[in-house]
Order: C-alpha cells, then sequence, then structure tokens
C-alpha cells in the first residue's frame, strides 16, 4: 500500500503564491508518474500537472501552464507544485496522485493508483 499526504493549501489572494507539497510512504519504490488534480465545488477533477519519477518529464493542464511548476524529490519521496499568478478559477481541493503503471495516460484520473486526502486552495480576488 501507498499513502499520499498533501500539505500547503490555504487562502491567497489573486495573484499571489503557494506551495502544495505531497509525501509518499509505503510501497512507493515502483512509482511511474506521481501527479496533481483539483476538483471545484460542482465540477468534475481536473488534471493539473504530472511528473515522471525516473526521467522528470513534466506534464500539464492548459489553465495552468506558464503558472504551476511540478518538481520531485525522489530521495525523500516528495513530490510538490508551486503554484504562482494564482487566480480565484483556482480555488480548489487539490489532490495529490501516484501511477504505477508505465505508458498509462498521466493526465486521466483513471491511471492513478493512489490519492491522498486533498487539500484546500482558495484564492480571493
Amino acid at each position: 500500500q501507498v499513502q499520499l499526504v498533501e500539505s500547503g493549501g490555504g487562502l491567497v489572494q489573486a495573484g499571489g503564491s503557494l506551495r502544495l507539497s505531497c509525501a509518499a510512504s509505503g510501497r512507493t519504490f515502483n512509482t511511474h508518474i506521481m501527479g496533481w488534480f483539483r476538483q471545484a465545488p460542482g465540477k468534475e477533477r481536473e488534471f493539473v500537472a504530472a511528473i515522471s519519477r525516473s526521467t522528470g518529464i513534466t506534464y500539464y493542464g492548459d489553465s495552468v501552464k506558464g503558472r504551476f511548476t511540478i518538481s520531485r524529490d525522489n530521495a525523500k519521496n516528495t513530490v510538490s507544485l508551486q503554484m504562482n499568478s494564482l487566480k480565484p478559477e483556482d480555488t480548489a481541493v487539490y489532490y495529490c496522485a501516484l501511477d504505477r503503471t508505465p505508458l498509462s495516460l498521466v493526465r486521466d484520473r483513471g491511471s492513478y493508483d493512489y490519492w491522498g486526502q486533498g487539500t484546500q486552495v482558495t484564492v480571493s480576488s
């Protein structure tokens, strides 16, 4: 089993920044991709960003490209999401996710095997 714990959410004004972190523990040795999704009230869970554990290749959703940066620290089994130029529409619960399967669809939430509990990000206008 794998446990994912997010941290770093909070309230920020539009234009501000936040940094989310996700710590993975348990059987993480065959992790392929770690990613971030978000879900706003009344909306479906949306892909935000993902990173390959082995290559460091990154993927971003169109709505966050150029503003958010995902990074990893394999030694610490952590993945971070630096969020800059935040907008009110970024308000959501942000979830960390882990995928064990190579060649899966990184933007598809169905590809991920484990999820964290989520952390709230609220951007005020």
